[in-house]
């Protein structure tokens, strides 16, 4: 399978890789670990991307990006990936938050949140799961209750990622009950605010995971005080624009360029042992690669459908299944082969320390973003409804 994107994409892969080396330690496991460095070095190279004017590069020009095509913006998305996301949690704000805001926001909304995003200067967290509506995130007890002044906005989010680091919150609530007037599915009802994470109505408390102490948190929500101004789109119309984030959000970890990366890495790291490796081994191995490359074509056929507006939940569905079955899959590969590494050799280090960490975070990702379960039942109805 050729996936030449041209000379524009290859230059565009030598810059930032370039930039990588020159920024980003060699020991870098991603800005969310317990040396506060990784942070600090993952907020830098946002601004550094942002000076060249490639951290939103497929932005429009009036929004702070470059203009550049979808297809230059994955080049950047797929390089991040493969070198342990450098740009931290800003991958949220550019690849699903930003787009969003542009879509469904006021002329207000996009003046107040772009500008910082495409600077590299905010960070976003999600406020979406609840501890009893996860994969069934319609079923949230998370309510915004009307006054004379707005809302007030009472309940929990879980497993909220960034939440100790982030300046805004995107925040889906109820803000009317089913059963009310019109309001009969309990996906309907529902509403987007866009809130500041710095209010003494929001409490964070981080949950210890061996993904790192940044990684999950829970968000308590006590009377928080909201406004017309923090809704994003339509009062209870807030699940059409949860679909169109679950849409961006998913194809925009392209956890595939990590794994691949690593993959390829191991021979080299073994050196002479590499043929010395079972063959069961070796096959497995293989097989991997070739996983790699059919996790990256769902993706691009995503990605050219998000470029004329058609992508359907269904085909970020597709894509997401295959990109974290291959996260766990690669994993168990990769750990085996580290097991065969001899610890003198060239890149030992480097090698061990990324497939532990790969490993680790593979253990989540058939759940984070939507379990694999509820991508395969949204896959399969749009697979039915389609043959009916």
């Amino acid at each position: 399978m050729d996936f030449d994107m041209g000379k524009r994409a290859d230059d565009l892969r030598r810059e930032l890789r370039d930039l990588v080396k020159q920024h980003v330690p060699d020991q870098f496991l991603g800005a969310f670990t317990d040396d506060p460095a990784d942070l600090a070095t993952a907020q830098q190279f946002c601004r550094t991307l942002a000076e060249k004017n490639l951290l939103c590069l497929a932005w429009p020009q009036e929004f702070g990006g470059g203009g550049a095509s979808v297809w230059e913006q994955t080049v950047v998305r797929e390089e991040m990936w493969a070198h342990h996301e450098p740009r931290g949690a800003q991958y949220m704000g550019v690849n699903w938050v930003g787009p969003i805001i542009m879509r469904h926001g006021t002329t207000e909304q996009q003046r107040k949140h772009l500008p910082p995003i495409a600077a590299g200067e905010v960070i976003w967290c999600q406020g979406f799961s609840e501890p009893e509506a996860g994969s069934d995130l319609a079923s949230l007890r998370t309510t915004a209750r009307p006054d004379a002044e707005g809302w007030l906005v009472s309940g929990q989010k879980i497993w909220t990622s960034y939440a100790t680091m982030a300046q805004w919150c995107f925040l889906l609530a109820r803000t009317s009950k089913v059963g009310e007037g019109a309001i009969q599915k309990k996906q309907q009802g529902l509403t987007i605010f866009l809130v500041p994470m710095d209010d003494p109505a929001i409490t964070v408390r981080p949950i210890r995971t061996m993904l790192g102490p940044h990684h999950l948190n829970e968000v308590f929500f006590d009377e928080l005080r909201v406004t017309e101004a923090d809704v994003l789109g339509t009062v209870d119309q807030g699940w059409s624009v949860v679909q169109d984030v679950m849409a961006f959000e998913r194809v925009g970890i392209a956890r595939y360029a990590r794994c691949e990366r690593l993959l390829a890495a191991a021979p080299e790291v073994l050196g002479e042992r590499w043929e010395e490796l079972p063959a069961e081994l070796r096959g497995r191995w293989v097989r991997m690669l070739t996983h790699c490359r059919r996790a990256r074509l769902l993706a691009y056929r995503v990605v050219a459908l998000q470029g004329s507006g058609r992508v359907t939940p269904g085909d970020a569905a597709a894509y997401r299944i295959a990109v974290t079955k291959l996260d766990q899959d690669s994993a168990e590969v990769l750990m085996d082969i580290a097991a065969e590494v001899p610890h003198d050799a060239a890149r030992a280090a480097w090698f061990l320390a990324e497939a532990d960490d790969h490993w680790r975070y593979s253990q989540a990702s058939t759940v984070s973003s939507g379990s694999i379960e509820m991508q395969r039942i949204l896959l399969s109805r749009v697979l039915l409804a389609g043959a009916r």
